[in-house]
């Protein structure tokens, strides 16, 4: 028995040796900070050290919980990343069915690459080109497309209530094409004499698309889903911060908790109510995942994570 074990390990060295890269990567990048979280239940002492400042318990908590950010910092964090789901979630797997139904491979080919071009693109870079396009004095809006409409010119970086619509559409641009080529392969994976069949049957192409197509990638979008779901409680940071150009007048609807955190630590240099507002998205983002899984092992226990 113990000379069987020891075969299978043998045959699976080379493999074993492949994850070490990974998992170190996983254990420093991942888990070694953990040990900060101590950070949240202290009253930080740079002088006493980390580990040897005054312990308080849950008061940074308190402070964070007794202003109106954190009710803020959280509808904006989950309002937008239900609506990133959903938005980009249906456009990807629509796309991705275009780009299937295309039979120029030369098409096809530009298309795949231009719809993946903005995911390469840094937020930084995103961040100009949107300052570009809605500057107030210069900008491509305001210069060129809303006098061809007959409309004024308008003020992007300081009207918040145009951002919940802003931002939703750049991240869209950005990430649609990403997640389109992951349900474009599913797609392809799709035996075509499904389609045939159906064909021979008189259905429609959106008939074969609705009872074919979708049904049968449903597996793929469970699982992008639930890996979104999984970081419904984290934010792009770039997205927040460098496309509304840290604009004040918007933090009522660019402020997340990712920003939040991140303007408490270098503006204000309050690193335990960092800590704990990064605590808290830890912990809820981790209770939404179990919750998540258990509704879809309920309802379809084959596509559930675990």
């Amino acid at each position: 028995m113990a000379s069987k074990k020891l075969k299978h390990i043998k045959k699976y060295i080379p493999l074993y040796i492949m994850m070490i890269p990974g998992l170190l990567y996983l254990l420093i990048n991942n888990y070694l900070p953990m040990a900060g979280l101590v950070i949240a239940f202290k009253d930080v002492d740079y002088r006493k050290g980390i580990f040897g400042s005054d312990w308080i318990g849950f008061k940074n908590f308190e402070y964070l919980f007794s202003t109106e950010d954190a009710w803020v910092i959280t509808r904006n964090t989950m309002g937008y990343n239900i609506a990133f789901i959903i938005i980009n979630t249906c456009l990807s797997v629509f796309v991705a069915i275009l780009l299937s139904e295309m039979v120029a491979k030369g098409a096809k080919r530009f298309y795949q690459s231009a719809i993946l071009l903005p995911f390469l693109l840094s937020m930084v870079i995103i961040g100009y080109l949107g300052n570009a396009m809605m500057n107030t004095e210069l900008g491509f809006l305001n210069k060129s497309i809303l006098p061809l409409m007959g409309m004024d010119p308008v003020s992007w970086y300081m009207e918040p209530k145009l951002w919940v619509f802003i931002l939703p559409i750049v991240y869209a641009w950005k990430e649609v094409g990403y997640l389109s080529i992951i349900y474009y392969s599913a797609v392809l994976g799709i035996d075509t004499e499904y389609y045939e069949a159906a064909s021979l049957e008189g259905a429609t192409k959106l008939q074969q698309i609705y009872y074919i197509t979708v049904p049968l990638i449903k597996p793929v979008i469970y699982t992008m889903v639930l890996l979104s779901i999984g970081k419904i409680f984290r934010s792009d940071f770039g997205l927040f911060y460098h496309v509304p150009l840290n604009s004040g007048t918007l933090y009522s609807t660019t402020n997340v908790i990712d920003t939040y955190v991140y303007r408490g630590l270098m503006q204000l240099g309050d690193i335990g109510m960092s800590s704990a507002a990064g605590a808290y998205q830890a912990i809820v983002g981790f209770i939404f995942v179990l919750i998540s899984n258990l509704v879809v092992k309920k309802t379809s226990p084959d596509n559930a994570l675990f």
